[in-house]
């Protein structure tokens, strides 16, 4: 399933396409083709144009589809969806935000949610299509299990927080005097880990890989 030939693949299809109208096709191995009637490329660090930007951590990147990093008090309703590029075996440091959010991984990822009543964090392994809910101010990590690139679509509600501002990491939380906060996201990061990948979880992804370079040669 090569580059080249998903582009070519894309760029018919996106050759007919109204003006303004793009599409995207978000690979099994974790990257991103973009398409509209001027061709098609890769989304990824490597092109300046991309739009990406620094998400929370180096080698983490984010591409905003609505709204964009410039959100503010002065425009609280102002929620944003993005794509994540998520580098392979890595994971974001741990962190809360002030809005509930949704994440969908596209493939293997581990999340840990810290479990304030129980005092405890709980590890939960996510599957390529798991969309997973997170709770307003809730302490979590996210990390990608797989060798290559994770692509994520994340979803969170406005309250004008600003790009930059995103994250509350245990080191802004106790800057800000949130001590009980910055406590549990400590304890999340001392559980923290990446995960693997199961043999099943490898033999899925190389059916996935299979049937994607089918619709490419399309």
């Amino acid at each position: 399933m090569s580059i080249r030939g998903g582009l070519r693949s894309l760029e018919r299809q996106a050759s007919a396409l109204p003006d303004g109208a793009q599409l995207f096709r978000l690979r099994p191995d974790g990257r991103v083709l973009r398409a509209d009637r001027a061709g098609a490329r890769e989304l990824g660090p490597q092109d300046p144009d991309s739009g990406l930007l620094r998400f929370i951590d180096e080698q983490q990147y984010a591409h905003y589809f609505i709204g964009d990093a410039a959100t503010s008090p002065e425009r609280p309703s102002n929620a944003t969806y993005k794509l994540g590029l998520v580098a392979p075996h890595t994971a974001f440091t741990p962190h809360a935000h002030g809005g509930e959010h949704l994440v969908l991984a596209l493939g293997p990822a581990s999340c840990g949610l810290y479990d304030a009543h129980r005092r405890r964090v709980v590890a939960v392994d996510l599957a390529p299509g798991t969309l997973i809910r997170i709770p307003e101010l809730m302490p979590h990590s996210f990390g990608n299990r797989s060798d290559n690139r994770l692509a994520i679509l994340a979803a969170n509600t406005g309250y004008g927080i600003d790009h930059e501002d995103y994250a509350i990491t245990a080191e802004v939380a106790q800057q800000r005097g949130e001590h009980e906060l910055a406590a549990a996201l400590r304890e999340v990061t001392s559980r923290q880990r990446v995960g693997t990948v199961t043999v099943r979880e490898r033999l899925a992804h190389r059916l996935h890989r299979i049937a994607a370079a089918l619709e490419d040669s399309r």
